[in-house]
């Protein structure tokens, strides 16, 4: 029997459209296709992956749930910006470590859909101060299993400190990783494989891929990742 994708090049038009017309009135007279071709579909991606998820990794969790699980609001939080447009015009899954609540800066998984840039995601986005710490204590102790991780060829450059942290040696080998802010990786997808009916499997494959930078990160800040 043949698959079924879980999404049609009407997402990526749905979101074309909001990103020319991101008004609430727009949005509203759209909403049923906002739930037809973008929300319902994402939550049933959700469901379907969390089986796949628990052979790559078990305690991580794929909820598909409408509010407070794996899909972000596809509303933005516009208090303290000044871009005030009210919607997101990206659609945003994550996969969370199940203890670790709704700390969105946890270690996770990620799925990003936005056209001309769809991407599968995973790491420490924004860490606080701890978390970071942690991390960067755990790349001086640990660097073999760093070294794994840098050879896994997902880690993408990002926010970095100017010269060493305190309290870190500027000539370590992975300096340039201790001046991280972030610790993230990930790989670009085409539309027409997010639209393809092999989504599944190449999300998990992805993620699978991420594993060696996932069980660092999540046993760092002293997560059980097995």
């Amino acid at each position: 029997m043949a698959r079924q994708s879980h999404f049609s090049p009407t997402l990526f038009r749905f979101l074309r459209s909001l990103k020319r017309h991101n008004k609430r009135e727009w949005f509203l007279a759209h909403k049923g296709e906002y739930e037809q071709a973008v929300r319902q579909p994402a939550l049933q991606f959700i469901a379907d992956f969390a089986p796949h998820l628990q052979r790559v990794a078990p305690r991580f969790a794929a909820i598909p749930k409408p509010q407070g699980g794996s899909l972000f609001r596809i509303y933005r939080d516009t208090r303290f910006s000044a871009d005030k447009k009210p919607y997101k015009t990206h659609v945003g899954m994550y996969f969370p470590h199940k203890q670790a609540g709704r700390d969105v800066h946890a270690p996770c998984y990620y799925l990003h859909l936005e056209p001309g840039g769809c991407f599968v995601g995973g790491g420490l986005w924004h860490p606080d101060t701890p978390t970071l710490r942690a991390v960067r204590n755990a790349i001086v102790e640990r660097p073999d299993a760093w070294r794994r991780v840098r050879r896994a060829g997902i880690l993408e450059d990002g926010d970095a400190l100017i010269s060493a942290p305190r309290g870190y040696d500027a000539a370590h080998p992975f300096i340039d990783d201790l001046k991280r802010k972030d610790f993230v990786g990930s790989m670009p997808v085409a539309e027409s494989r997010i639209c393809g009916p092999r989504l599944l499997e190449e999300f998990t494959e992805a993620c699978r891929r991420m594993r060696p930078l996932i069980e660092f990160l999540t046993e760092a800040v002293d997560l059980p990742f097995d």
